[in-house]
Formats: structure tokens, sequence, C-alpha cells
């Protein structure tokens, strides 16, 4: 279920706001110039390669990429298939975007199964929003933001969108405001 949560920045013991209903979360993301929608799903193989997602959504991608002049389109996926070095790819991919930063670009990603939360740190309040199979996220450039996959069960696949194939690296703050507020598996198990 996808969820929105708001705390004051210097209170993460305090939820402001924690609310699960699309239009809420649309309405109050739309007040922060964030752009949030829900697709409906496609039914995929397992093993659908980058070409076969992007295909099982081309009217979709066709759309936002012509109404926001994206250039490039790709599909970043995580996934626990045996793989004997999961655990360790994993915590890698999941460090690398957990401390607090901002793009030169414009950070919009499709969920096309799998959760990650996106955390937004806007003036003096955080908002977390765990997103899932289905929810379009847009986070501005130069968003003060951090990204948590979780650790129960770190897996995703979702498609990205960039107006600048350079845009997307992370330019970090040096906060380390994430470490005060509840992770992406707190968050999913209603903590």
């Amino acid at each position: 279920m996808t969820l929105l949560y708001k705390w004051n920045a210097s209170a993460p013991d305090t939820e402001l706001l924690r609310t699960a209903q699309p239009e809420e979360i649309a309405a109050e993301l739309n007040t922060l110039g964030v752009r949030y929608e829900q697709w409906p799903t496609q039914e995929l193989a397992d093993d659908a390669d980058q070409e076969a997602v992007l295909a099982a959504y081309a009217d979709e991608v066709a759309r936002i990429s012509a109404e926001e002049n994206f250039v490039t389109v790709d599909v970043a996926r995580l996934r626990n298939t045996g793989q004997p070095d999961f655990a360790e790819t994993a915590r890698a991919a999941r460090e690398k975007f957990l401390d607090e930063h901002t793009h030169a670009d414009d950070e919009v990603r499709f969920f096309v199964e799998g959760s990650g939360t996106f955390y937004l740190h806007i003036d003096d309040t955080v908002y977390a929003v765990v997103c899932e199979r289905g929810d379009l996220l847009s986070v501005p450039e130069g968003s003060t933001h951090w990204f948590d996959m979780g650790v129960a069960d770190p897996q995703f696949c979702a498609i990205r969108f960039f107006h600048d194939g350079e845009g997307w690296v992370g330019d970090f703050t040096g906060e380390k405001i994430s470490a005060r507020f509840p992770g992406h598996d707190e968050l999913l198990a209603g903590k």
C-alpha cells in the first residue's frame, strides 16, 4: 500500500500526517511541486528484461516523456534470484542513496514491482512516500531527499526518466538526517 508520512524535521517521533489515500497523497505532494500518479499495472514475466518492461508501459512512457521532455528512459532492477552475492549487492545499492542528497535533474521513477521510500526534506518538514507497484513519483531537481529500499526484502523494478544522462548523479549534503527517521521496513510495518 502506498503511504505518505509527514514529520517536523526536528521531531521524527511525532507524525504530523499518515495517509494511504491516493488523492490525499497526490494533493499534499502537489503543494510541494512533487508529481504523484498511479498507473495501471501490467503482468510481466519474472525474467522480463528492460525491453519487455518498457514495451509493457510504452503508452505511459511516451506520454510522460512528451509532457516532460525526457530524453532517456531505462529500467533499474534489484531482485533476489538466488545469486550468492545478493545480500552484498542489495546492501551496497541501499547505502548509495540512503544519505541526504540532491540531483541536477528531476528524479522520476515508476515502480513496476517491489517498493521503496523516498524521503523529501523540504524546509523544516520531512515527507516519506512509500512507493509500490503502480506508483509514479517525480522529485523536482534540487530537492533535498534520500531513498531507502529496506533491508528485509529489498526488491524493486523501476522505470527511470531523465532529461540529461548526467543529471541523476547525487550531490550529497553531508547531513545524516536519514538516520533519525524510520526506515522503509519500519514504515511498511506501520511503526
